[in-house]
């Protein structure tokens, strides 16, 4: 289960705790990925909270196309930080990605595909459903 770690602000009830991380489904935020490990948490999973400025929320399939769009923009996504705790990533690796990127590669006709499960609701506030349906892998 994935924990919106937004310290219990808004949307918890009241309570104080951390509530569940809705999809853009409507449903319980699924894992995005253990291997390589993702998330703005490096939970696995892609939650949020008010300090992603990025909005880690959409969870792609990663192509060497994308991955090279990226680097083109300034994001290079391919070449490891280990200082970071970051692996590299290669064609068919699992990736929170921020949301306004994938608007962004969505507009220049090189968005990677979607895990609808595994993207978290917020990711709407920079794409719509239905683009992200177009691109998603587990709809049937």
């Amino acid at each position: 289960m994935a924990l919106d770690q937004s310290g219990g602000e808004g949307g918890d009830g009241g309570g104080g705790g951390p509530r569940r991380s809705l999809n853009v489904l409507g449903g319980e935020l699924a894992l995005c990925s253990a291997k390589p490990m993702t998330g703005f948490f490096r939970n696995g999973c892609c939650d949020t909270s008010r300090q992603d400025v990025g909005s880690h929320t959409v969870c792609v399939v990663m192509t060497s196309e994308f991955l090279a769009f990226s680097k083109a923009q300034g994001n290079d996504l391919l070449t490891p930080q280990p200082d970071y705790g970051f692996p590299g990533l290669k064609e068919g690796d699992r990736w929170c990605l921020c949301a306004p990127r994938w608007q962004e590669a969505l507009e220049a006709g090189q968005a990677p595909r979607v895990v609808l499960r595994a993207t978290e609701a917020t990711a709407l506030g920079y794409c719509t459903l239905a683009d992200l349906k177009r691109h998603a892998i587990d709809l049937m």
